[in-house]
């Protein structure tokens, strides 16, 4: 069973990468250590959840964005689906926070955006139940609705949703909403509206760095925007890098901490299949100077959504791992020594 899993796994990338719509995978493109089980329908963006008390029963969640038919899946670290939540209508993008408080207790939860119905989705970890009561509207009495990408922000007992969506206004385009608990129903608060579009593409992809206070986001085409994660600090953009290193679109992001303060953001460059890689900190003491550092090939196509975690699951990922999304309807798990590896060479 698991040869013939492996087989159609790469009949699927081979047929998507041979697809002469699709950007052809580089040369010295690095192999994933793990791909997962393809969904019926179209895989979008994945999160990682950590297993604090067991790493190996850690799951990667992931978005199957089909209308009506779409789902929210769970993979264990083999690449196997464990769980699912279908149907779906039109699942985006995901993201995970721990300790959010509900029913007096604290538990961990994955939100994702519902484009089709304009909500956000809650589900319960490792469970992984629905406890949302059908969904939370967002961007209430905007002309706009239609959400994309998410990330959330935690502030000592706050949980914040950065919502980000289809198109929307030169300013305020992301929503900022404060996560609650009434009496057993989720509630979202409208804290914010912020950030800068261009106008030119879309804005998918959001990042939030926990530890240093900053969302990062892709206005697609054009480059990645950065600014505080605490709504009480302002709306002012702290950087726009990157717009002179991608092919195209700018589209996943991903942040790997090698310490409190140190580590990489990646970013998709979806129609050349790299991974472009800026330092954390910044650059020459300049916490908000991002400069490209390297280009990782990988054998993911058309990328749309990534993470990473520094943590160590084991033998199979002791420096943690690095997870996109490969068009195929598959995710692609990279052992995190091999992209540290092609960032050192690079360096050199």
């Amino acid at each position: 069973m698991k040869k013939i899993f492996i087989t159609l796994s790469i009949l699927t990338v081979f047929s998507a990468c041979t697809s002469s719509k699709l950007a052809p995978i580089p040369k010295d493109a690095l192999k994933p250590t793990v791909t997962t089980q393809p969904t019926p329908n179209d895989t979008d963006d994945p999160a990682i959840w950590i297993n604090h008390k067991n790493p190996s029963e850690s799951i990667v969640i992931g978005t199957d964005k089909e209308e009506a038919v779409g789902g929210l899946y769970a993979y264990n670290l083999k690449g196997e689906i464990i769980n699912k939540i279908t149907p779906l209508n039109r699942p985006n993008n995901v993201d995970v926070a721990y300790g959010f408080s509900y029913q007096g207790k604290k538990i961990d939860i994955a939100v994702t955006t519902e484009r089709a119905n304009h909500k956000i989705r809650i589900v319960s970890l490792p469970d992984f139940k629905l406890i949302d009561n059908d969904g939370i509207d967002v961007f209430e009495n905007e002309e706009i609705r239609d959400p994309m990408g998410i990330a959330m922000y935690t502030q000592g007992d706050k949980i914040y949703a950065i919502v980000g969506r289809k198109d929307g206004p030169s300013e305020g385009y992301l929503h900022q909403y404060l996560l609650a608990d009434n009496n057993g129903k989720i509630e979202a608060k409208l804290v914010r509206k912020f950030g800068k579009y261009s106008g030119k593409k879309e804005i998918e992809a959001i990042a939030v760095d926990q530890e240093l206070g900053y969302i990062y986001y892709s206005d697609e085409t054009v480059g990645i925007r950065k600014y505080y994660a605490d709504p009480t600090k302002g709306n002012e953009e702290l950087a726009f890098f990157g717009q002179k290193d991608f092919k195209r679109d700018h589209e996943g992001i991903a942040i790997y901490k090698t310490s409190n303060t140190d580590g990489y953001i990646l970013v998709s460059d979806q129609q050349a299949n790299y991974f472009n890689v800026y330092k954390r900190e910044g650059t020459n003491g300049n916490a908000n100077q991002h400069e490209l550092v390297a280009k990782i090939p990988v054998s993911t196509v058309e990328c749309d959504g990534a993470d990473a975690v520094n943590f160590n699951f084991g033998s199979a990922f002791p420096k943690g791992f690095f997870v996109a999304m490969s068009n195929g309807m598959t995710f692609q798990l990279y052992d995190w020594r091999i992209i540290q590896a092609e960032i050192d060479k690079q360096a050199k």
